[in-house]
């Protein structure tokens, strides 16, 4: 995507950002970041309550698969909707879906509804998500695109620091119900605000159709890798990961053969922008899950930290990630190359310091090291997005935008599931004692090193000479 002459000639400022009627169409995506961001992180907080209150403490490993696979689902599809139904009437729509599984969960009389009513709110907060980037894609000059998504990390930033609090708080002094009240009024909100906020500038063009084909072989990949956890031996769940990484593989084949497609041409060619740059966020987001996940009841059994400050000292990765997206917003074209390639060598800096410290090391290391994995991604991550919104021809932008999302929560699904599978076989499995958790504390980040650096490999070949004359 490129702007118009003209428009390469506007300001690249916060001012400019916001002017020519951009304001209300901003508010509107950060409010649905919100939305997706909050809700996720607030419910992590409410789950024991909900278990002492429904029961099924068994099955709460699908409220987090079933969650991402309608998240995944919905994010992959949120571009073709985009086409067929507008950008302003689908946006419309899935806060009416989210607003859904919200009250679906706060009325919930037993475990079942509350699993399909988080599933339901997957499929919202992925279609939130989706039509998100498709409308960064359409509405807003490719100077500016940094600086939205350096807003997009740190709203972000804010519910990583508000949604644990907010959470415990409610817990405390109310019902868990009420948080899934609240967010179901706020998705109201953003349904009956979208048709005046985004305007009449993106109606639906009818598009090919729906890659039903490539969506149902989709959800068969994130459900085998989701539910890898579930597995009752370790060759089960490493045998699951690998099905749905093999099958995810397989969309990517089938869609480059059908009529009707789920990604933009050559999305599975690493010798492409498109292609290198899907890879390269799958890789490095799959590379980064284990710390989110592993780390605060690791910090809890070895350090003895209590649930919230444990989730605070975690928040460290977000706080980073905001403070580098915000401090390099402006860079150009010559810098975002080197931010980018400087980022995905954060990460691999960021594993190797959280394996050797996470267990008995400095705490100020441990902060460290996860600083540093949130700043990997606050310096690359709005720059790999502009290189791939960029490359993308007229006919591919609503299915490519969309397709960050998609990449980025199934690399999250894929990064899940192996933390897991490491974690587990350190012993976590059979119970959380000292000896299990230092032993996954090195396991689950030396498990995915590799991951990070064929996904820095893949962000070099991003940021190449010659695709970087494409891009630009």
């Amino acid at each position: 995507m490129k702007d118009a002459p003209e428009g390469e000639m506007g300001e690249n400022t916060w001012a400019d950002l916001l002017a020519e009627g951009r304001l209300p169409r901003f508010a509107l995506i950060m409010l649905g970041v919100w939305l997706n961001a909050a809700d996720s992180l607030v419910t992590s907080t409410i789950l024991p309550s909900v278990g002492a209150s429904l029961g099924g403490y068994e099955y709460f490993s699908w409220a987090t698969a079933g969650f991402f696979v309608g998240a995944i689902l919905a994010g992959a599809s949120a571009g073709r909707l985009s086409e067929i139904f507008g950008l302003r009437s689908a946006t419309a729509i899935v806060g009416v879906v989210m607003a859904l599984g919200c009250v679906m969960s706060a009325m919930a009389p037993n475990i079942e509804t509350f699993l399909l009513g988080r599933l339901v709110q997957g499929l919202g907060s992925g279609w939130i998500s989706g039509f998100a980037m498709v409308a960064i894609a359409f509405l807003f000059p490719e100077r500016h695109l940094a600086r939205v998504f350096a807003a997009v990390t740190f709203v972000w930033g804010i519910a990583t620091l508000l949604g644990p609090l907010f959470g415990g708080v409610v817990v405390e002094t109310g019902d868990w119900r009420d948080v899934f009240w609240l967010f179901a009024l706020q998705s109201a909100v953003f349904s009956a605000a979208a048709p005046f906020l985004l305007g009449a500038s993106t109606k639906g063009r009818g598009g090919p159709g729906i890659p039903w084909t490539q969506l149902g072989v989709l959800g068969v990949g994130v459900s085998a890798i989701g539910f890898a956890d579930l597995a009752p031996t370790a060759a089960a769940s490493i045998g699951l990961v690998l099905a749905g990484l093999a099958i995810l593989g397989l969309v990517v084949w089938i869609d480059s053969r059908a009529r009707v497609r789920l990604l933009p041409h050559r999305a599975g060619d690493l010798a492409t922008v498109v292609g290198s740059g899907y890879f390269a966020m799958f890789a490095l987001t799959a590379a980064s899950m284990g710390f989110s996940i592993y780390g605060p009841p690791i910090l809890q059994q070895l350090r003895g930290f209590t649930p919230l400050w444990a989730g605070y000292a975690i928040a460290a990765e977000s706080a980073a990630w905001t403070v580098a997206a915000m401090a390099v917003a402006h860079a150009g074209a010559v810098w975002d190359a080197r931010w980018t390639r400087f980022g995905a060598l954060l990460l691999v800096a960021s594993l190797v310091i959280l394996a050797w410290v996470m267990a008995d090391g400095p705490l100020a290391w441990v902060l460290v090291g996860g600083g540093l994995m949130g700043a990997a991604f606050g310096f690359s991550w709005a720059f790999m997005s502009r290189r791939v919104l960029a490359a993308l021809s007229d006919e591919d932008r609503a299915i490519g935008s969309s397709g960050i999302t998609a990449v980025r929560q199934s690399g999250a699904a894929a990064g899940a599931a192996i933390a897991g599978v490491a974690a587990n076989l350190a012993g976590f499995s059979a119970g959380l004692t000292d000896a299990s958790a230092r032993a996954a504390s090195l396991w689950v980040f030396v498990s995915v090193i590799p991951l990070a650096v064929v996904g820095t490999w893949a962000a070099f070949r991003l940021t190449g000479s010659a695709r970087a004359a494409q891009a630009g």
